[in-house]
């Protein structure tokens, strides 16, 4: 290989390195995210539990095959009706061997009033700083009549996150196997639209991996 073609060879590499390694920049509007993609490596990023606590991603995923649920928080009655509903088929998951992460920028204290209004058996896990939306190329800026809007209906953001970055993640859904790689995904940037739990049971059993 010349010169030319390795010094090329090795720039693609780096920027493959670069994709996958660090947080994108927030996307301008949900329509505009630039998901992970099936085949990439999981991002080597840290989420809160509801106690506060610091857990790996990468490290929770190298111990079992999983599935993740980005949402965008406990205010939204399309995600608080898509965790219902994934309490469906929850106990057909666990039993092909997956464990469940639903993501979302609630701070862990609000993740816990959501748990004591759905009494939900999976995890629940904070990513109020967006940092694990962003290294999924989830994340989008909310727009500043969106943000008045909500306000005007009691919903606010800066509190339920503890930030004011005004970010949400565009809802999505990722297969991941005990090496980290994807091996699939669903988003839609339309919120009301989520998954179907038969699609995500028969996916969850074409892709599981010991």
């Amino acid at each position: 290989m010349n010169y030319y073609l390795r010094s090329l060879f090795l720039l693609l590499v780096s920027l493959l390195f670069i994709n996958t390694s660090f947080a994108q920049s927030p996307a301008e509007s949900a329509d505009k995210v630039t998901p992970l993609l099936i085949g990439s490596q999981v991002p080597d990023v840290h989420l809160k539990t509801v106690d506060g606590n610091s857990i790996s991603l990468r490290a929770e995923v190298s111990e079992q095959p999983t599935i993740l649920i980005f949402y965008r928080g406990g205010w939204c009655p399309y995600c608080s009706k898509h965790l219902s509903d994934l309490q469906q088929i929850e106990d057909e998951l666990y039993e092909i061997g997956y464990q469940i992460f639903a993501i979302s920028p609630d701070r862990p204290e609000k993740l816990k009033a959501t748990l004591q209004d759905q009494a939900l058996g999976y995890t629940l896990l904070s990513d109020s700083p967006m940092t694990t939306s962003k290294a999924f190329g989830l994340a989008f800026k909310v727009d500043e009549e969106t943000i008045e809007r909500y306000k005007s209906v009691g919903i606010n953001l800066e509190e339920d996150s503890g930030y004011d970055h005004h970010l949400l993640p565009a809802p999505a859904v990722y297969i991941l196997n005990k090496e980290g790689i994807v091996r699939f995904n669903y988003v839609n940037p339309e919120y009301k639209e989520r998954i179907n739990g038969d699609v995500l049971l028969t996916a969850a059993r074409a892709y599981f991996e010991e």
